[in-house]
């Protein structure tokens, strides 16, 4: 039988010191069933333009082109090469990333709605997402396929007791440096534990400097008087961030804008405590103490609290466990079936 092609566009720019995205963990698990070839890797954003298109040219009789499309100028990318894909009739697949598709679709209705329309199958992360781009737009033949981890990454640690009473607590937050994923607000709550009498709070936090916030967090962090409490380690690899969560008790996500936060899925893989704003498609994947403590955004106060609410070990407990079996169903076992379906 003949193997079924693939072609997948998208940001392959991890080698550049940026995190890594969706065309780099799904080609590996496509990579099992499908010969398949991506691009681009090239840092340059016009060129890596002009690579993807010479790459839909060069590979113009695949079966499939799949087109991570954010809702960013990366969008022109995806447009262009959907543009492409139409003339050499290559049926594409845009698998929609960020909270703020729904509104770029808003301000370029002709433009968005003829690249969904004329797409094969539009793939959304999240219910959240879908159900938000159907109140734009209804006629989409939408598919929800989550982004899929692989559990065996993630080994399952019960989280160990908190001893409030000596001022310990550890918090991790990893996600790129940007104002939409509000770090700031991360080290006013380890201020506010800090002055709180916390004396042995720390922070670390993961991730590439994407618009210039790391060094606003380390401004604010000397301004506040908690720079010697504060660990950050820029970009690391999955299995490097994975070993260095072992030594934090907590997970906090701060997020403004969110969809579907693969490092959030991560870490209840690993049983950590997770805390996040409500905002995006968090709610559909948090259950707000089952599973996760969910706070309104950019509210100091409030995750304060939900830390200290962390002192109950039986509902710590509750929530690491409910956590691991909420992050089981973004397996690849899982998924796998949602992708064939789609592509056989």
């Amino acid at each position: 039988m003949k193997p079924i092609k693939l072609l997948y566009l998208g940001n392959d720019l991890s080698h550049h010191g940026l995190a890594p995205t969706t065309i780099e963990t799904l080609t590996r698990y496509l990579s099992t069933e499908f010969e398949i070839v991506k691009a681009s890797h090239v840092k340059n954003q016009f060129l890596r333009i002009l690579h993807m298109w010479l790459t839909v040219v060069k590979n113009r009789g695949f079966d499939y082109l799949i087109i991570d499309t954010y809702s960013t100028s990366a969008f022109h990318f995806a447009w262009t090469s959907a543009r492409l894909a139409n003339w050499f009739n290559l049926k594409y697949i845009p698998v929609l990333h960020g909270g703020e598709l729904p509104k770029r679709l808003n301000k370029s209705p002709k433009l968005i709605t003829k690249y969904l329309r004329e797409a094969f199958k539009v793939v959304c992360p999240s219910d959240y997402l879908k159900t938000e781009m159907k109140k734009v737009h209804s006629g989409i033949n939408y598919e929800v396929v989550p982004n899929p981890i692989d559990l065996s990454d993630y080994r399952f640690k019960r989280p160990s007791k908190f001893v409030f009473v000596d001022g310990r607590i550890k918090l991790l937050w990893v996600r790129s440096f940007h104002k939409i994923y509000n770090p700031m607000l991360a080290v006013r709550v380890l201020h506010e534990l800090v002055a709180g009498g916390y004396k042995q709070a720390e922070l670390c936090m993961v991730g590439p400097d994407k618009d210039g916030s790391q060094s606003q967090v380390e401004e604010l962090a000397k301004e506040l008087g908690v720079e010697d409490h504060l660990r950050i380690t820029g970009k690391l690899t999955k299995k490097e961030w994975v070993l260095l969560a072992n030594e934090y008790d907590v997970f906090i996500n701060t997020t403004n804008v969110d969809n579907s936060p693969v490092s959030v899925i991560e870490a209840m893989a690993l049983g950590l405590p997770v805390i996040s704003t409500n905002v995006g498609g968090i709610p559909h994947i948090l259950d707000s103490n089952k599973n996760a403590i969910l706070v309104e955004p950019n509210n100091t106060h409030a995750f304060v609290y939900a830390i200290e609410r962390l002192n109950d070990d039986d509902f710590v407990q509750q929530l690491s466990e409910n956590a691991r079996t909420t992050a089981e169903g973004y397996s690849w076992d899982r998924i796998r079936p949602q992708w064939l379906s789609i592509l056989k």
